[in-house]
């Protein structure tokens, strides 16, 4: 797996945005997020059924 996504996602990550990725053991395919995870381009790592309580609340905190 390339590391293209998560280096886009470090970019955004060190502009302000908020970012999470998917934990490993309920990933599919864990090589992005692990990606993103090692560059510290993200703010939370997450089991999959709480990512979408997580977005609303990053909209919630604007």
């Amino acid at each position: 797996m390339g590391d293209d996504g998560a280096r886009g996602m470090k970019t955004m990550h060190d502009l302000g945005a908020r970012c999470i990725a998917q934990n490993e053991e309920t990933c599919v395919v864990f090589g992005m997020p692990k990606e993103a995870i090692k560059l510290q381009a993200v703010d939370d790592i997450l089991p999959l059924e709480s990512m979408a309580r997580a977005i609303l609340q990053f909209d919630s905190r604007a």
